[in-house]
């Protein structure tokens, strides 16, 4: 029987599995020839599948109680790429904590509560991996992880609530004042570093009027959301990011956005990511100075 037969269309199975195809010894001499390799106890797969990353989670978590964690668990959904070094697995407390070569194997009493399935495959929540990435030894480094605690919440993967309640029950975590900071901004609205930078050394800076953020403003049958704005002056501004505005045809449409912003009274003001980083100063003058003329030009006369 060819080795594909043997395993299956997913190039791995248990050692059960294919022994009910072929005879032990039939598999010893398939697994000397290199024709079928060990993943782990217990675990063969076809060479080509031996090196897929994909395969090799799958092979850790055969016959475990338990889900792909940590950056695994952020890599299976899609925030991180798949990391180099070992799987981690986490298993419940009452499970030996002891990995196999290639395994880190990490003891939690809330490992199958939580559990969650990505493409056929225990996962602990979005959450979840993010906290324990976020405080374990990389990879991914903790610059990684921060940016796909960003990613999640802008996808709504998760929730900066979410994340903070499993922050907060993370006592002990590495560098938790680092990520109760991010949740923060997070919670406040920021969805992206650009806005994040904006918010902290642009809005919020001394003298700088309260502002809100993530603004649903309806315009006929559409509704935009604006990164920040001023409900008050109806002043929005927005941060655009080169990724996501610099094509032709994205900054045609910020301005046909603008245009119909306009026509409720409102006015948008943009910075780019170069201006945010090289001249928050002047973005700052910018804002007050254009914030000022509005709150009169709206009646508010004392605003000097």
């Amino acid at each position: 029987m060819d080795v594909d037969a043997v395993v299956g269309p997913m190039g791995w199975a248990t050692r059960a599995q294919v022994l009910e195809r072929i005879s032990a010894r039939t598999l010893s001499t398939r697994v000397t020839s290199g024709r079928l390799v060990r993943l782990g106890p217990g675990v063969l797969a076809t060479p080509a599948a031996a090196g897929r990353w994909h395969v090799r989670v799958a092979a850790a978590l055969a016959g475990r109680r338990g889900a792909a964690s940590h950056g695994t668990a952020l890599a299976l959904w899609e925030l991180v790429a798949p990391p180099a070094g070992p799987v981690h697995v986490t298993v419940e407390d009452s499970r030996s904590a002891r990995g196999t070569a290639g395994v880190v194997l990490h003891r939690n009493s809330r490992a199958l509560a939580d559990r969650r399935r990505v493409d056929g495959l225990p996962v602990t929540s979005v959450e979840r991996s993010l906290v324990d990435a976020w405080g374990a030894a990389g990879p991914p480094s903790r610059a990684d992880v921060r940016a796909a605690a960003i990613t999640a919440v802008r996808r709504r993967l998760c929730r900066p609530g979410d994340l903070g309640r499993e922050l907060r029950s993370s006592t002990r975590l590495a560098g938790r004042a680092e990520l109760a900071a991010l949740v923060g901004l997070l919670a406040d609205g920021c969805r992206s570093e650009l806005e994040i930078w904006g918010c902290l050394q642009v809005l919020r800076a001394p003298g700088m009027p309260p502002f809100v953020q993530q603004v649903p403003v309806r315009v006929g049958a559409q509704v935009f959301v604006f990164d920040a704005a001023y409900e008050e002056a109806m002043l929005a501004v927005e941060m655009d990011g080169a990724a996501w505005h610099g094509s032709s045809s994205r900054r045609e449409a910020d301005i046909r956005r603008d245009s119909l912003v306009a026509t409720l009274g409102g006015q948008t003001l943009r910075y780019s990511y170069r201006r945010l980083t090289t001249d928050p100063d002047g973005c700052r003058r910018d804002v007050l100075a254009v914030y000022r003329a509005r709150r009169r030009l709206l009646g508010g006369d004392r605003v000097r």
